[in-house]
């Protein structure tokens, strides 16, 4: 991601898969589950973004 603090954009890959959050102007890039398999689950308090839970799957062949 390319930030420019001035004007307060960033600039973003639409290549990548992952999730982003924007809180107060700052932005957190929350990855995809290592196995490939899970979910995440933002969890919100006063219009913010306040934790992500995440929870993987493994899957046995």
């Amino acid at each position: 991601m390319n930030l420019n603090l001035e004007k307060m954009t960033t600039e973003i890959s639409l290549l990548e898969n992952c999730i982003l959050v924007v809180k107060d102007g700052y932005v957190t890039k929350i990855n995809a589950p290592s196995s490939g398999h899970g979910k995440q689950t933002a969890i919100w308090r006063d219009g913010r973004v306040i934790d992500v839970l995440m929870e993987e799957r493994v899957r046995i062949e």
